[in-house]
């Protein structure tokens, strides 16, 4: 089977179920974040070695392959899916949770700096911020399954959680914010 269909060639792109699409229409934006992002999650694993993180992040990228499906399937289809459950945000709870009996007391903004692997985790949680945006707004107009939003949401925070946990087992100072005030 060869790899180009050809069919996307006018800007349109199929859903699973059948309907097209324009490329740029907001359920693709969605998924194709999705996408960016589990792939982020594929450099971080590449970093991480610590027990907590590397059961989780496959299961993380599994869990994104699995949204990026509900996500690409069109309104109605009888296409089955992958599904989401709630124990798979339960994971990234019980892992934040883990991770933050490691940290210190959060007294400030940290800025995503200190190590490329710390810098790392902060892209991947601007990404996952910014999928979450998307799917937000395409649940305005289209059903998405609720599950979604709080897994895309958790996520956020566990990438957060993981850049200051990465921080902690590097022995590297976070890097806190301090803001500039005064005359403007």
């Amino acid at each position: 089977m060869k790899i180009y269909t050809k069919k996307g060639d006018k800007g349109e792109t199929s859903l699973i179920g059948g309907d097209r699409v324009k490329k740029h229409h907001i359920r693709i934006e969605a998924y194709g974040t999705i996408d960016e992002l589990n792939s982020y999650i594929g450099i971080l694993r590449s970093f991480t070695s610590d027990a907590i993180n590397t059961n989780v992040l496959p299961e993380v990228q599994d869990r994104l392959f699995t949204i990026g499906s509900i996500l690409a399937s069109a309104p109605g289809s009888k296409m089955i899916v992958p599904d989401l459950h709630e124990t798979d945000i339960v994971l990234l709870e019980k892992s934040i949770d883990k991770m933050h009996e490691e940290l210190p007391e959060l007294k400030s903004f940290v800025l995503p700096a200190g190590s490329l692997e710390i810098a790392h985790c902060h892209v991947a949680r601007c990404i996952c911020r910014r999928a979450e945006r998307l799917i937000v707004d395409l649940a305005e107009n289209q059903e998405v399954e609720p599950g979604i939003i709080q897994y895309v949401n958790r996520l956020s925070d566990y990438l957060f959680v993981l850049g200051r946990y990465t921080a902690r087992m590097q022995g590297v100072e976070e890097v806190s914010w301090k803001p500039r005030i005064g005359n403007r």
